[in-house]
């Protein structure tokens, strides 16, 4: 502590001689104890709360958690965007110009030291400008190589080199209780870090059915702006890109696209500009018990057994299921080695298949098995 300054109204204030042994006293009083008083009463000692051992001090440790961010944080930025968007109320009706200027802000992270970057599809869809800002402050322009909006990956690439780069770890190695961590810049605040663990894997029914992508759910605080950003291990490797989340009185869940799937779509951008999905063209149903009961008393078209099974409800003509045989009322029992439970589970081993090669199908038509062979297409992208 510095030393307690005399007040400047005191500073003028003459000189008092003390008596020589008060002066001693006050003089001496660091390390003794003041004279008793006579008559004076002792002041008896408080009553004592614990008598535990006085706790060793702490030493100073390691946190997982801030390994981990050291590793990945300097590789995240910041992504803002600039996309024009028709003014509804403009021209005609005077309310503003007829073409605006529409803001938009994500998040993503680097993987390779030459500027390619990952991050979501829709924090660059439609977007002219992309601008990418880095945590030590340096700003580069973004050219798109391309988007998928199936899995909503993108990636992003920036003229610049030696630049910090996200370890990738294998998604297909977490498992739920392991911590989660999310890196972004959510609601504009930069270089944001939630924690928390991964709740489930294997998440197909998260924002919707059919979806192409197993996500990863986790109880990690992500908000708008984290969208792109990368979710890591206690170990400093990407697992996942935070992309979804879905709002719950008194909490939230998050979900991220697994690395595993965003690095093969990104890899497929890198290579021809797009990503390739394969697609067989049946539209499924989940069959229950119950529904089957009311199909069967309904329509004599199928005589579906009552269980949980996945059941083709219709077969597009000239499609891959079509030449394959498949049919109406068929239930999908196993795709290649896996059993299927519902309609995702059959979309994700489709889209893990490759566009013209054998893919074996077991299915269930009446009291009978049957094994096809089909060879998914690619599926045909939106202009």
């Amino acid at each position: 502590m510095s030393p307690r300054r005399t007040p400047n109204a005191l500073r003028h204030l003459p000189l008092v001689a003390l008596p020589a042994s008060l002066s001693v006293v006050l003089g001496g009083c660091q390390g003794h104890f003041l004279p008793q008083m006579p008559g004076a009463q002792r002041t008896p000692p408080p009553p004592k709360i614990s008598d535990a051992a006085p706790a060793s001090s702490l030493q100073p440790g390691r946190n997982v958690i801030v390994d981990a961010v050291d590793k990945v944080g300097p590789a995240v930025v910041r992504i803002d965007t600039t996309k024009q968007v028709i003014n509804p109320l403009g021209g005609l009706f005077g309310r503003g110009p007829s073409i605006q200027q529409q803001q938009g802000q994500g998040s993503g992270f680097f993987t390779r030291s030459d500027g390619v970057l990952l991050t979501n599809a829709h924090v660059v869809e439609g977007a002219g400008e992309v601008s990418v800002t880095l945590p030590d402050g340096r700003s580069f322009n973004g050219k798109v190589l391309g988007s998928d909006p199936l899995t909503d990956v993108a990636v992003v690439k920036v003229v610049a080199s030696k630049l910090p780069v996200a370890p990738l770890g294998d998604s297909a190695k977490v498992r739920p209780g392991e911590w989660a961590i999310a890196i972004g810049n959510p609601l504009g605040l930069d270089n944001t870090v939630t924690a928390g663990i991964i709740s489930a894997i294997q998440r197909t029914n998260a924002v919707g059915e059919g979806q192409r992508v197993p996500y990863i759910q986790t109880d990690a605080a992500v908000n708008p702006g984290n969208s792109g950003g990368p979710l890591i291990n206690d170990r400093g490797q990407v697992i996942g890109i935070n992309t979804a989340i879905r709002q719950a009185p008194g909490a939230g869940l998050s979900f991220a696209i697994p690395i595993n799937v965003a690095r093969q779509i990104a890899a497929q951008i890198l290579e021809r500009g797009y990503a390739s999905h394969p697609y067989i063209g049946v539209r499924l149903q989940a069959l229950t018990p119950q529904l089957a009961r009311e199909i069967n008393a309904t329509t004599n078209q199928c005589r579906l057994p009552e269980v949980n099974a996945v059941v083709v409800v219709d077969v597009i003509d000239g499609s891959p299921a079509a030449a394959a045989g498949l049919k109406p009322c068929d239930l999908i029992e196993r795709v290649g080695e896996k059993a299927m439970k519902n309609p995702s589970d059959v979309q994700l081993a489709v889209d893990q298949g490759r566009v013209g090669q054998p893919l074996a199908l077991r299915v269930r038509r009446g009291d009978r098995s049957l094994d096809l062979t089909i060879r998914p297409a690619e599926l045909p992208r939106k202009s």
